[in-house]
This record gives C-alpha cells, sequence and structure tokens, in this order.
C-alpha cells in the first residue's frame, strides 16, 4: 500500500522567492540547490520541491498535518510569519470544528498552503518537524474536469479508497495520503479561489517492494522527464513511485487513521 506522499514538486516564476518563503520565513531545511531547482525537507520521509520555469503558475492547494496539541502554537508561528494568512468564513483565522482545527494561509507564488489538525491522530508515532511541527504532507489537490474518472484510476491504479464516492469534490486515500480530487468548477476555500490544475509531479511512497513491482509493469519507464523513477501519467498530472521502507504500514495503522 502506498503510505504517504514522499514529494510534491511544484513550478515557480523565482527560485530566491521560494526560497525567502520556505527557508527564511517558515525555515523548512534546504536538501538541495541549483540554478532552477530547489528542495526542501519537510520531514524525514517527505520532500517539497520547486523548479523554476518562464510561464505562468497555476497556484497549487496541500495541507500540512501538524499535532492536534499543539495547533495554537503553529498557527501563532504562522501568523508571525509575514505570509498571507488567509480569514474563513466567519472572519475567523483559525477553524475548529468537531474535533478539527485549520488555517490557511498563501506563499510568494500564490498556493494556498493549510495547516490542519485532528483530534484522533496518535501523535506520539511520527516526530514533529520544524518550526511547523509537521507529522506528514497529508493533502493535495487535483482539480480535474471529471472527479469520478480521476478517482476510479486512482483506486485501481493505486490501491487508494473513498469513504464516500461523490461526483465535486472526493478524497482519495491511501496511508497518510489524501488527494482531493476537485472539480474545476468549485473553487478552493476560503477565498474562492478558482482550482485551475497546477503543474505538478506526485511522489507516492510505498514500503512493500512487491507493490512497486506489479504497477511498475503498467509504469512508463523511457524517463522522459530525466527522472529514474517510473512515472504514470493522468489528467495532466506525472505519479511517480518510490521504495520508502522506513515509512512502514504499522506507523500508518498506529496512527489512528479512519481509513
Amino acid at each position: 500500500m502506498i503510505t504517504h506522499f514522499a514529494d510534491l514538486e511544484l513550478l515557480t516564476v523565482s527560485i530566491e522567492g521560494v526560497k525567502q518563503c520556505y527557508a527564511k520565513r517558515l525555515q523548512f531545511p534546504i536538501l538541495f540547490e541549483s540554478k532552477d531547482f530547489i528542495q526542501f525537507q519537510l520531514t524525514p520521509f517527505t520532500t517539497l520541491s520547486f523548479k523554476e520555469a518562464f510561464e505562468p503558475i497555476s497556484p497549487a492547494h496541500f495541507a500540512f498535518q501538524v499535532p492536534y496539541s499543539h495547533f495554537d502554537e503553529v498557527a501563532a508561528f504562522v501568523q508571525q510569519s509575514g505570509l498571507l494568512v488567509l480569514s474563513q468564513e466567519q472572519g475567523q483565522y483559525m477553524d475548529e470544528t468537531n474535533g478539527r482545527k485549520n488555517l490557511y494561509f498563501r506563499d510568494g507564488d500564490g498556493n494556498l498552503l493549510e495547516i490542519i489538525a485532528h483530534g484522533y491522530v496518535n501523535e506520539d508515532e511520527l516526530k514533529a518537524s520544524g518550526m511547523l511541527q509537521i507529522l506528514y504532507l497529508r493533502e493535495i489537490g487535483f482539480p480535474v474536469d471529471s472527479v469520478p474518472n480521476l478517482r476510479e484510476w486512482l483506486k485501481s491504479h493505486f490501491g487508494m479508497k473513498t469513504e464516500k464516492d461523490q461526483d465535486i469534490f472526493n478524497f482519495v486515500i491511501s496511508g497518510t495520503a489524501h488527494a482531493i480530487v476537485v472539480s474545476k468548477l468549485r473553487p478552493w476555500i476560503p477565498i474562492a479561489m478558482k482550482a485551475l490544475p497546477p503543474k505538478m509531479a506526485v511522489t507516492f511512497g510505498t514500503p512493500d517492494n512487491r507493490f512497486i513491482n506489479d504497477l511498475s509493469k503498467q509504469m512508463d519507464h523511457t524517463f522522459s522527464d530525466g527522472s529514474k523513477k517510473p512515472f504514470l501519467s493522468k489528467d495532466s498530472y506525472s505519479f511517480y513511485i518510490e521504495h520508502t521502507p522506513e515509512f512502514s504500514e504499522s506507523m500508518v495503522e498506529n496512527l489512528n487513521l479512519p481509513i
């Protein structure tokens, strides 16, 4: 099974702008940097990457899971970071509903970021990383023309699951990875941001070599993008798979997640 998002790669129009946002303000460690590429270490298991491009950028949405018991502390750090924090429907910045807390903010490219916490998550299973105290990268948004098409494709190819199938908005889940498959017609809350498909590459992590071997039979191994990881493409999104034995299925089970 897929246990987590191992990497999210997005485009940017400014590596320097990305550095000022993520390294200086959010204090993410830089794992690798070149003239037109930079990669940050979010957790021991996950990286966030940016590739500089001379083209318009469609903003992405992604969310970091943080400890429920430390959410207010993390939210205060974000509010003091100098980044744009967004008010929600009732004018409040932080929302708390049914054992869930969240806060939205934006980076220099307009990406919609979120910190989110759930009371049911066993916080002791994973070590929180950095000033944001990130447990894992929980959500990545995938705007599409047809939600059922991508939803069912993720289920059939990657063994992901849903709690309930819907045609406008679905969480498609495996382990800690929540793919938000959303219709382009449904704006991102809380600012009604148009759900434009971003150019991005997502790497799933799994400790199961047999799972990778079975999936690899369907995947492209031509490495036309220069990567050494086999990938599948769907609805303009590139999906990679990586062997990550350090993030085990038992760790996911011990997190006490609904799926």
